[in-house]
This record gives structure tokens, C-alpha cells and sequence, in this order.
């Protein structure tokens, strides 16, 4: 990676007051490139980015004053959309997946991606690059399917949502924009996401699989998270899809195993899967449903995971110091 060629690229940056965003911008300031994010509260957002990041406001539904970094930026990264879960733990357990609520969630993603592309055609110069996010969720419920980039979509909301959130941006190639869509897996940080609210069960010794537990989970820890953006923004004979998720997958009944085991606290509580059906409607997708996501073309183009197995990746989170 060229530290020098770093400090000359100029990063527009959505959704970078979220999980993934905070991070990334903090790993892109220090590797040396500039960073602006467009922010629909700007004034927060100051408060919750690293020291160095721009902001620039946008209501992410029209054209603006934001548009003038379009031609300005060496590359885009469309992290924009609703979170599917929730935005806290209040919000995972009580909001469902209404017939409004999935309009939210999938306009949220295609109207940013739309307005980015519009920008982007106006523009006289236009980014070398464009990252546009995604989930594993594309696949669909495959059970204990090896899934990699070359599969198919599946079927459901997610997967539909994911499809038509990857086609929205899909135009920006017509200009020679290098793009890459990130599929990105289960993301565990430290503080916020769903980690968290994943271990609170088995805080209160109440902890254990969820359905049968053989669903598996496509986890990625969060520092290889960012770390695999930068290398797909720095190598630039990268293009296409590339699956963000750990090389080894686990099922949920083992990821309860083991964070049990460093938490030394028992997994002993399954939850039958009608309980958060009848709890979560159709969201219980989100914990009864799953992917053995392998990230293929990631390391075959050499990219190299910190955390390649779950135990390390959990022990190393459960170390960092919280606040």
C-alpha cells in the first residue's frame, strides 16, 4: 500500500456516523487521506467523528451544496441506510419489520445511491473509485451452504433489499468509476452494533442457542473490517464483489459456546425458534436465518484477516477497554 499515493486521495464518505463509518474514518485520517462525510445532522456528527473528518450536511433525498465534493474526491464510499436491526437495543427488540418499516429501510438505501449517481453524472470530474455497500444478506437463508461471491441471490427481504441497494449505484461504471460492492457479514465491535445485545443473555446466565443453532454466522471483527475497505480503495486492479466476513464461520450454537466459555458463563438456555417468531415477527430472520459466507476473492487478492477465527476475535473485544 502506497502511503504516499494516501495522501492525496480525498474520501466521500455516507453513513459515517455509523459502526462501520466511525471506524473507517479514523483508519482512512491515519492512513494519511483526507475524509468528508455527509452527514443529515452535521452538527452531531462533529461530536461522534475522529478529529480531521469534514462534514458536510445533505437530507439525503435531494441535490445540494453536498454535490461540489462529488467533483472534488477521489473516491466515494455509499455506506447510507436505515439500520435493518435497529439503531439500539430498545429499537432491535420492539421495532418490527412493518410494511412501513421495510419501505424505510429499502428507500433509505436506493434514494442515496440514486442521488449519488446523479451528482456524479453532473459532475466534470468524477471519483476513480466507488465502494458501495452491502450485506450477506444477498444470499438468502442457505443453511450450511459454502457460500461465496459467485452465488446467486437468494430469496426474502434481505435479499431483496441487498440486490435492488448493489443495482442502485450500478450506472457509476458507464464513466470508468472502478466500482466494488462490499458484502459485508455480522460485524462485532467492542462498543455498539449487535454484539452486545448478543452477549446480554448469556450476562444474565440465561444464554444459549437460538432455534436449533445451526444456523451459521458470517462474523467479521470490525478492525478487519475497515482494514479490508482501505485495501479494496488502495489496490486499483480491484473491481466487482467482494464477501467482508472471516474466513471461518461459525454456527450460532458455537458462538454461544465460546462467548459463554470467556465469559465463563453457562449456554444452557436454548430459545425455541416459535418464541422469536411470535417476539421479533418477521425480523427473527435476523437470528434464525444465516450464511457459511466465505470470503474468496478477498484473500485471493491477497488481503490478509487479523482476526481469522472466532475465539481470538472475541477475546480481543472483550479486552478493550469499554467507553
Amino acid at each position: 500500500m502506497n502511503e504516499d499515493a494516501n495522501k492525496s486521495r480525498r474520501v466521500l464518505l455516507t453513513g459515517g456516523t455509523g459502526l462501520i463509518g466511525r471506524a473507517l474514518c479514523k483508519t482512512l485520517i491515519e492512513a494519511g487521506m483526507d475524509v468528508v462525510v455527509l452527514s443529515r445532522h452535521p452538527e452531531l456528527a462533529y461530536g461522534r467523528l475522529p478529529h480531521g473528518v469534514a462534514v458536510q450536511g445533505w437530507d439525503a433525498r435531494t441535490l445540494g451544496d453536498w454535490v461540489k465534493w462529488v467533483g472534488e474526491v477521489d473516491v466515494i464510499v455509499n455506506l447510507a441506510g436505515e439500520s435493518i436491526a435497529g439503531e439500539n437495543t430498545l429499537a432491535v427488540l420492539t421495532r418490527r419489520w412493518t410494511k412501513e418499516q421495510k419501505s424505510r429501510i429499502r428507500e433509505s438505501r436506493l434514494r442515496a445511491g440514486a442521488l449519488l449517481v446523479e451528482a456524479m453524472g453532473a459532475a466534470a470530474r468524477k471519483p476513480s473509485v466507488f465502494v458501495q455497500a452491502s450485506a450477506v444478506g444477498y444470499y438468502g437463508n442457505r443453511r450450511d451452504e459454502v457460500v461465496d461471491e459467485e452465488t446467486q441471490a437468494g430469496e426474502g427481504f434481505l435479499a431483496d433489499v441487498c440486490r435492488a441497494w448493489e443495482k442502485s449505484t450500478g450506472e457509476v461504471t458507464q464513466w470508468g468509476v472502478r466500482r466494488v460492492v462490499i458484502r459485508t457479514g455480522l460485524v462485532l465491535a467492542s462498543q455498539g452494533g449487535i454484539l452486545p445485545l448478543m452477549l446480554l443473555p448469556l450476562r444474565l446466565f440465561v444464554g444459549g442457542k437460538l432455534g436449533d443453532g445451526r444456523q451459521y454466522l458470517p462474523w467479521i471483527h470490525l478492525d478487519d473490517e475497515v482494514e479490508a475497505i482501505r485495501f479494496l480503495i488502495e489496490e486499483e486492479t480491484l473491481n466487482g464483489v467482494f464477501n467482508l466476513s472471516a474466513p471461518n464461520p461459525v454456527t450460532q450454537a458455537t458462538f454461544v459456546q465460546i462467548a459463554g466459555r470467556l465469559l465463563h458463563r453457562p449456554a444452557w438456555m436454548p430459545t425455541p425458534a416459535f418464541l422469536l417468531k411470535l417476539a421479533l415477527g418477521e425480523k427473527a430472520a435476523l437470528v434464525l436465518e444465516g450464511q457459511r459466507v466465505l470470503p474468496k476473492r478477498l484473500l485471493g487478492a491477497g488481503f490478509t484477516f487479523r482476526f481469522q477465527e472466532l475465539e481470538p476475535a472475541l477475546q480481543d473485544l472483550l479486552e478493550k477497554p469499554k467507553g
